[in-house]
């Protein structure tokens, strides 16, 4: 089965767009195209765009996942730098979840601050801290 760019942009909550960027940057390479040129994806085109996302989805800058996708073609010469690459990658996550979980905790703590406050009425029954409401 194949899809056209918009099937692929609606499929995985793209936009056309993006993905006439992300062949721009050399990211779909694989991508064919018919003979007047129209982009074609196979399913397996999908998967790659998915991994693609999740990257830029951890940061990582299209120069990099570029990087990614130039080993992928060049196959097994290339595991240890996609090995190497996912393990720093997974390392980027986690201490990004590390944060979110700080920030959740900061904000768990200000909705039951508010949700005190609402309940009594005034902020008054926080009065020891001076700076809480903020």
């Amino acid at each position: 089965m194949t899809y056209s760019i918009g099937e692929v942009a609606k499929k995985l909550n793209l936009t056309a767009y993006t993905l006439r960027y992300y062949d721009k940057e050399g990211l779909i390479p694989f991508v064919e195209r018919t003979p007047s040129g129209i982009r074609v994806f196979k399913e397996s085109d999908l998967d790659a765009l998915k991994v693609i996302e999740c990257l830029k989805s951890t940061g990582m800058p299209i120069k990099e996942i570029k990087n990614f996708i130039d080993w992928c073609s060049e196959g097994d010469a290339s595991l240890q730098q996609r090995y190497d690459m996912f393990t720093e990658r997974k390392a980027t996550v986690l201490a990004q979840m590390e944060e979110l979980e700080k920030t959740m905790e900061l904000i768990e703590h200000k909705c039951n601050y508010y949700k005190t406050s609402l309940d009594a009425g005034t902020e008054e029954i926080h009065k020891n801290n001076k700076m809480e409401g903020f």
